[in-house]
């Protein structure tokens, strides 16, 4: 069942220019490892953090480095929650995430959904990436 959806577009350039007016909003926004991207993917990771924040019904006191996005080994970029966004999702319910960014000059773009699997959908959910990653 999808809990929520979220959508958010950045505009990189003024992205850019808020970052270099404000240094010390780089650190308050984002986990050490993204602090490390270019400007174009901490853009895109931003409106990722606005999507899920969409998502979950923009409930007020999120902290926006309690959500950081990582790449898995293939890649993909997967949510990596804590503190105030995992506890909030976790009285959701929401168990599974979906996201994709993108990034073309001069838009950054993320669209994420939140979803609740029951335990007998996560099992057939584990199943098929299991059969996937023996192919």
């Amino acid at each position: 069942m999808i809990i929520g959806t979220g959508i958010d577009v950045v505009n990189i350039d003024r992205f850019e220019k808020i970052i270099h007016k404000t240094p010390a909003l780089r650190q308050r926004l984002f986990s050490e490892e993204e602090q490390q991207k270019p400007i174009r993917s901490l853009a895109a990771r931003f409106a990722v953090k606005e999507a899920v924040a969409k998502a979950l019904g923009a409930p007020s006191g999120l902290s926006w480095k309690d959500c950081s996005i990582v790449n898995n080994v293939s890649g993909e970029p997967q949510l990596l929650l804590s503190g105030t966004v995992k506890s909030y999702a976790e009285k959701l319910s929401i168990n599974r995430w979906h996201i994709t960014l993108s990034h073309d000059e001069p838009i950054a773009t993320a669209m994420v959904i939140a979803e609740h699997l029951s335990a007998e959908e996560l099992k057939l959910l584990r199943t098929i990436e299991h059969l996937k990653k023996s192919n």
